[in-house]
């Protein structure tokens, strides 16, 4: 529940990319109430002396949790552990079970340190690669699809990635498979990744979140997915 009040617990410098989304959805989903500062990156305000004061790699998402002393952290995958922890008594997303949250948190650094880059190239070396260059597209496409894949066998017998439940560790993945477009990666072979997807996008919090703040990819996505 975004808020324009500076007495909101969180403050959420962000902007619309799969990252930015991630903490969104998951502040939506927990009913936390935040003041959204939303940056345009094009502009490089994330690398001007006050950001890199709140985030030292002057990238998006970050927070500064003012409950807690007004504590400033950045990484997605580290505000979003950081939420778990702190804003979800009810472990609506963050599982009570300590393996369970171990198996939480092996999935989101799944999305770090493989979805997330690896996708993140495809689409650069299709969209933004000053030259066209077929070995970086093919390479970064096909470890794309080769982790989407172990997202596929994941959810065959099951909804979600973590003990059948919901969690921070679907918000995280799904967040980069929903823009998958973007760096067009197939997934037209991936029946239970689309399943997935498809129940996540019809939590009313996951839209909620994309559009905090907006952008025409973000209603691309909800149009092709028939999400209002």
């Amino acid at each position: 529940m975004s808020s324009s009040t500076s007495k909101a617990p969180i403050t959420l410098y962000t902007a619309a990319t799969p990252n930015g989304w991630k903490v969104t959805i998951a502040l939506e989903e927990l009913g936390i109430p935040y003041e959204l500062k939303s940056l345009d990156i094009s502009t490089n305000v994330q690398k001007e002396e006050w950001f890199l004061k709140i985030n030292p790699n002057g990238r998006i998402p970050a927070i500064i949790d003012h409950k807690h002393g007004d504590f400033p952290i950045f990484e997605s995958g580290a505000i979003l552990l950081w939420l778990g922890e702190h804003y979800d008594p009810e472990h609506k997303l963050w599982p009570a079970d300590p393996k369970l949250q171990s198996e939480v948190t092996q999935w989101i650094m799944f999305q770090m340190g493989g979805i997330g880059p690896m996708q993140g190239q495809a689409g650069h070396f299709r969209r933004s690669a000053p030259e066209v260059n077929e070995y970086g597209i093919t390479r970064y496409t096909n470890e794309t699809r080769r982790l989407y894949g172990v997202l596929e066998r994941r959810l065959a017998n099951q909804d979600y990635l973590v003990n059948n439940q919901y969690s921070l560790a679907d918000i995280i993945n799904f967040s980069w498979v929903a823009c998958h477009g973007y760096a067009e990666i197939d997934i037209s072979d991936l029946p239970n990744v689309q399943a997935w997807m498809k129940r996540i996008l019809a939590r009313p919090a996951v839209p909620k979140g994309m559009r905090s703040p907006g952008s025409p990819m973000v209603e691309e996505i909800l149009k092709k997915a028939n999400v209002a």
